[in-house]
């Protein structure tokens, strides 16, 4: 199974997940290979990008980078009319790889075209029916509505966001013993409270993001390895819930 990978690079959850799949890959877990890697930023934009690129060119895979910040600040338009203009330039600069499936792992850009040239896939750190939209956005969520059982997701990407089929999810406690004198730290607090005493210092914020993060790579290399395996299609009809083989 050929693989193309799209990320912006932005930090620890990115490149976990790039890193996780390869070793998935080496070690013959994942039936396929990754053929290219794209980054929407140029090297030197960002400290996080400019690692992520050094450990792609370190193993050998093919990177091909495009600033969407460039893009966007020399063309002087509004992003929303400059998308599927940034995609045209994307899908032309990747016109000589053919892959089977495309992967977007932290890639933090709306993309209607490349999601129709490619047949895309996308980790979300949230189960299906519940956050739309970023990570922090589901941390969030999880405090404001006292969640103690949440989970992520792998779905088919489409134009709108985190809401194509999805193929596979899992769910994880946060009933821990970790996990229960920091729930009883905000007990009778609103969310406002929380955000304006702790923000994203909250101790209970960073224990359900580094839980997420290390669910969030079992669960798309599992996935990637089950679609190589064809024991799970994109063509699915019904989500297959990973979540025993994960804990």
């Amino acid at each position: 199974m050929k693989i193309g990978w799209f990320t912006s690079a932005g930090g620890e959850g990115s490149l976990g997940l790039f890193e996780s799949t390869l070793d998935a890959i080496n070690t013959g877990k994942i039936n396929g290979s990754i053929d290219f890697v794209f980054i929407n930023k140029d090297y030197g934009e960002n400290k996080n990008s400019d690692k992520f690129m050094e450990i792609v060119k370190h193993n050998k895979i093919p990177l091909i980078t495009l600033s969407s910040k460039k893009f966007k600040e020399s063309n002087k338009k509004n992003w929303n009319e400059l998308r599927s203009n940034f995609d045209h330039e994307i899908i032309n600069m990747l016109d000589n790889y053919i892959v089977d499936i495309a992967v977007q792992a932290g890639y933090m850009l709306i993309a209607p075209l490349l999601c129709k040239h490619f047949k895309t896939i996308n980790i979300h750190p949230a189960l299906p029916g519940e956050t739309v939209g970023t990570w922090k956005k589901a941390i969030w969520d999880v405090i404001e509505q006292r969640i103690y059982e949440t989970g992520a997701m792998v779905h088919i990407s489409t134009e709108k966001v985190d809401e194509g089929p999805v193929l596979s999810f899992g769910r994880y406690s946060l009933r821990d013993e970790k996990f229960r004198p920091e729930w009883e730290k905000i007990e009778g607090l609103s969310i406002k409270e929380i955000k304006y005493q702790y923000g994203e210092d909250l101790y209970l914020f960073n224990l359900i993001r580094q839980k997420g993060l290390v669910f969030e790579r079992k669960l798309l290399t599992e996935t990637l390895e089950k679609i190589s395996n064809n024991q799970i299609s994109l063509k699915i009809t019904n989500p297959v819930d990973l979540s025993d083989s994960l804990l």
